[in-house]
């Protein structure tokens, strides 16, 4: 027995919403924020550094481990998580640039020179296997961080 073309098509149409929402779902840890150009004039400072920024999330109701996870740019540019690093439920934690005191919510590069190109990139966060967990890219020159949720 077959079905009318209609049925079918309607059995479709009903499934792709889900498959749609299933498709977009947040990533278990995002990528919320991609602060590309420190305020006021790039001198090289390390407050400077500093304005430059990550910031991911723990969108799900358990801890992860972030041990060897990367963020890291375009041109190559790699940061590697340290084996203590970890993310509670719903914890924010920014990754800076330059140099500085680790906190619960902070944490710091180590560089000496800025990473993110003031005009257009893209920031990839990668479990230890290197699979893509994330990404948020830019493309302008008229802002100077990228809102990623």
């Amino acid at each position: 027995m077959s079905l009318p073309l209609t049925v079918l098509l309607a059995a479709a149409t009903t499934l792709s919403p889900a498959t749609a929402r299933a498709a977009s779902a947040a990533p278990t840890v995002q990528i919320t924020k991609v602060y590309y150009d420190s305020p006021g004039v790039d001198r090289r400072s390390n407050a400077s550094i500093n304005g430059e920024y990550v910031t991911i999330r723990n969108t799900t109701r358990k801890p992860i481990e972030l041990a060897d996870w990367t963020i890291h740019d375009k041109t190559g540019y790699r940061y590697t998580f340290a084996p203590d690093a970890a993310l509670n439920p719903g914890q924010q934690l920014t990754l800076r640039t330059g140099q500085g005191r680790d906190t619960a919510s902070t944490t710091h590069w180590g560089r000496h020179a800025y990473v993110w190109n003031n005009d257009k990139d893209i920031a990839y966060l990668r479990d230890p296997s290197g699979r893509l967990i994330d990404s948020c890219s830019y493309n302008s020159a008229r802002s100077d961080y990228r809102d990623c949720r």
